[in-house]
């Protein structure tokens, strides 16, 4: 995938209406401070367009970013952030839910989870959802960078296990710094894309050759 359009298209806080898309979405789910605006950035191939925050549940609303003019990124929500009003967590909590049952575009959730960490139990609670509406279930492990190449194997098991992963669901590992796993990534988003467009047409000359 060649990334050649970025756009912030809408920004849906937690007292809009859920918008009508007619484009493929690709969600992004995770607690908070677990890296979706690095991922997103990265995957978007820009530096700074997703905000960076060193402050966790910084991202208030569902973000839905144009890319290439054919799909979205959607960023969601972090959940999971303690220093904020029970009141506010639940009004996140809703608006996820609120996307999450009522777009009619949505593709794929990939669910990040910080590979240093256990899965929670809102973590292994959007798992089930994920797989309860039909969804292929695709962990993106991020922060990859911050640990040891030989912790990784270890990290990932314990990923698996809180997790209860079944046969065939995948974790693609993430570093923020290398982009090691942003290929993996494009694939899935290709195959998506050609299933929900049709493959390209092959034009008359590559025909010829």
């Amino acid at each position: 995938m060649i990334i050649k359009n970025v756009e912030l298209e809408t920004v849906c806080g937690v007292t809009s209406k859920i918008p009508t898309k007619t484009m493929p979405e690709f969600a992004f789910a995770g607690k908070s401070n677990v890296g979706k605006s690095s991922l997103i950035n990265g995957l978007m191939n820009r530096k700074s367009y997703a905000r960076v925050s060193q402050q966790p549940g910084k991202t208030q609303t569902i973000n839905y970013y144009l890319i290439n003019r054919d799909h979205y990124y959607v960023d969601l929500p972090g959940y999971g952030y303690a220093k904020v009003s029970k009141d506010m967590q639940d009004k996140w909590k809703k608006l996820i839910e609120r996307y999450l049952n009522n777009s009619g575009m949505l593709q794929v959730v990939f669910l990040l989870i910080d590979i240093r960490r256990e899965p929670s139990a809102n973590d292994l609670m959007m798992a089930e959802w994920i797989r309860h509406n039909g969804y292929e279930l695709i962990i993106i492990a991020t922060k990859l960078d911050k640990i040891k190449r030989s912790q990784v194997q270890k990290q990932l098991k314990g990923i698996k296990e809180g997790l209860k992963l079944r046969s065939g669901e995948r974790i693609i590992p993430w570093s923020a710094s290398t982009k090691q796993g942003r290929e993996e990534i494009y694939q899935y988003i290709d195959e998506k894309l050609e299933t929900f467009y049709g493959a390209p047409e092959t034009s008359s000359e590559e025909e010829v050759q």
